[in-house]
């Protein structure tokens, strides 16, 4: 389905995305012919996967591991403070390493450079003083939603990726209309300057998908945070 076609309508994510998996699925059983002459069947499509933190990332990853080659792309400087940033960096290496070894896959992960001053830049509280006592959900979560995703979005274009995708999604406490939104926007400026990647529309939580991430939390032994991550959720929370 061409972005174009969703605008001004309700749009089920957990449906899309569903459905980008079918198609995918059937492709893959399709043989395609190379240029060296051979024939290459099931050939996973690459996914870059923006995550949060080790638990919302890990009903997520049981749910796409079987349809992408999926690389896990941590950037998060909204996390407050640097001790906690390091904690929940330490927690998803951890976890993906075990991950792999439990499941026989090969996902890979990379770290981006942690600057608070970045989330700061992006959500601009100091000409916004009234975002700083917003409840989760409102502009200044989208206003970091955005500059997150679109940073990875970037990277999943520069280093050929086919899917971009971003576990914010998963948790009740997020707004998937707004991060799909972003998804949708981002999706359109890629197709106007020829990008090829495109993003995966999900919402996470949905088919039970946040009640098994408190399942795989507690099998894996998952920290669990209590705040979102930033300065003002950890004030207001």
């Amino acid at each position: 389905m061409k972005t174009e076609q969703l605008n001004g309508k309700k749009i089920n994510y957990n449906t899309e995305m569903e459905n980008t998996i079918k198609l995918l699925q059937e492709k893959a059983a399709e043989p395609e012919a190379t240029g060296d002459g051979k024939i290459y069947a099931n050939k996973k499509p690459g996914l870059f996967l923006h995550a949060c933190c080790a638990p919302c990332s890990s009903s997520c990853l049981e749910r796409v591991a079987p349809f992408f080659d999926i690389t896990v792309y941590f950037y998060n400087p909204n996390i407050h403070p640097e001790t906690e940033y390091i904690r929940r960096r330490d927690e998803i290496l951890s976890f993906v390493k075990e991950y792999n070894q439990r499941n026989e896959k090969q996902i890979n992960i990379i770290e981006d450079k942690y600057d608070v001053q970045d989330y700061y830049d992006a959500v601009r509280i100091d000409l916004n003083p009234e975002l700083a006592q917003e409840k989760e959900k409102g502009e200044r979560c989208r206003r970091c939603y955005e500059f997150r995703m679109k940073r990875a979005f970037a990277i999943a274009e520069s280093k050929g990726f086919d899917y971009f995708a971003t576990t914010l999604t998963l948790s009740p406490l997020k707004d998937s209309e707004k991060v799909n939104e972003i998804g949708r926007l981002l999706n359109e400026e890629s197709e106007k300057s020829g990008g090829k990647v495109r993003y995966l529309y999900s919402d996470f939580k949905k088919k039970n998908g946040y009640l098994r991430s408190l399942e795989l939390s507690k099998e894996y032994g998952l920290y669990r945070q209590t705040y979102c991550g930033c300065v003002y959720s950890m004030q207001n929370r």
